[in-house]
């Protein structure tokens, strides 16, 4: 006789259900074509432009000619796959390459470069913590640490944001376990800053790993945009391990963990997220050591970025829009419930501006925002038409429920 068991589909049915009577239905769109900060996308079956003011193509280099032409090239040269995993035969000169640069630039010992971020944060916590040892870290880390800890069975304690004395209590509970503490450098969706130092003193005096995922700092921060870690003035000894993506400010796709010689071997050779996939192809590795020379070297793209953040936070705030406390590229808009973030970012789009609505669980519920990012590749014009659209869709969806209402 046949089991009783649930009906998956039926189960995904109802979810979804579920997430459509809270405005939590997410759907992608689809880009025909960029140029620039402008997106080409689809529009119920036509096209229009948009300027993209959701991308984390922070310095512009996604589309740059000596970024786009290096991949071009190593592709001619080297096919567009590696043909297999970078301990049986995918290990090409090029990821050599990238991986020596890097280390180089950020003045650590070595470097691993794989596939994406997720899967460096799992690599890094399923090698080195075991069941009995202990993750602790930051409440508003991006999921693919908070996942990563989960899957490599370890314990997670989890501390109130950017909470050093916190995180202090939190690894003082299990004083007898193996240790890592991990923390966003740049949280991607508040546009803060961890507090990099005091947690550094908190690893120390507790003999646990201080980890740093720069996501979001690196290319962006600190001095030749070595990052969130060089910005605090930490080495690598006080932050022995962090993750450097090769997708947002460095414009192309893939990541590289940076640090102690010893444990970057350990992980080469252990780490399951490393051992078991197909490597990064080599092409790609090309492009992305294009962009860390252009990053490392071409200071006026953070020096414009900066400016940029500037001009439209003294506008925003003039026109009494209620930001978050950020100084880099990342500036969330803080709406509160769901169905106020979807009505502003659907009267951003049709101005021709697309913001994406962030809701959660992305964020905490009640925490709706529009998460709205600047590039370096955008004009003073583009923001300065950014907040006056902003500003009158705020009166907009005000006026329709003025308990909607985004306002300082």
């Amino acid at each position: 006789m046949a089991p009783e068991r649930p009906d998956l589909r039926a189960r995904a049915r109802q979810l979804r259900d579920d997430r459509d009577a809270r405005l939590l239905r997410r759907q992608r769109r689809t880009v025909l074509r960029r140029d620039g900060m402008r997106c080409e996308v689809e529009d119920g079956g036509a096209s229009r432009w948009l300027l993209n003011f959701c991308s984390n193509d922070y310095l512009g280099l996604s589309q740059h000619f000596a970024v786009s032409g290096a991949l071009q090239d190593a592709a001619a040269t080297d096919g567009v796959g590696s043909g297999g995993s970078h301990l049986v035969c995918g290990h090409h000169a090029r990821h050599a390459a990238l991986e020596r640069e890097i280390a180089d630039w950020l003045q650590v010992p070595a470097t691993l470069v794989l596939g994406s971020g997720f899967a460096a944060n799992l690599a890094v916590l399923q090698a080195l913590l075991g069941d009995d040892d202990v993750c602790v870290q930051d409440r508003l880390n991006h999921a693919s640490l908070i996942d990563a800890a989960r899957l490599a069975g370890c314990r997670l304690r989890r501390y109130p944001h950017a909470d050093a004395p916190g995180a202090l209590r939190q690894l003082r509970t299990l004083p007898d376990t193996a240790a890592i503490l991990a923390t966003d450098g740049v949280f991607s969706m508040d546009g803060d800053v961890a507090p990099l130092r005091e947690l550094a003193v908190v690893a120390r005096v507790q003999r646990a790993l201080f980890y740093v995922d720069d996501a979001h700092g690196i290319g962006v921060r600190g001095p030749d945009g070595r990052g969130s870690v060089a910005e605090a003035r930490l080495d690598v000894e006080a932050v022995p391990l962090q993750l450097v993506t090769l997708g947002k400010a460095l414009g192309g796709y893939g990541a590289a963990l940076a640090g102690d010689a010893d444990l970057i071997a350990h992980l080469a050779e252990t780490a399951r997220p490393y051992v078991y996939t197909t490597a990064l192809p080599p092409a790609q590795a090309a492009a992305s050591l294009a962009a860390v020379r252009l990053a490392r070297h071409e200071h006026w793209r953070r020096e414009r970025l900066a400016a940029l953040v500037q001009r439209f936070r003294t506008r925003a705030l003039g026109h009494g829009l209620d930001l978050m406390a950020s100084d880099t590229p990342i500036q969330p808009l803080r709406c509160g419930d769901n169905a106020t973030a979807l009505a502003l970012s659907a009267a951003l789009d049709a101005a021709g501006f697309w913001v994406t609505a962030i809701r959660p669980p992305t964020v905490p519920e009640g925490q709706a925002r529009l998460r709205i990012t600047l590039g370096a590749a955008h004009a003073d014009a583009d923001v300065d038409a950014l907040v006056d659209a902003l500003a009158r869709a705020r009166d907009a969806v005000s006026a329709h429920d003025p308990a909607a209402a985004v306002q300082a």
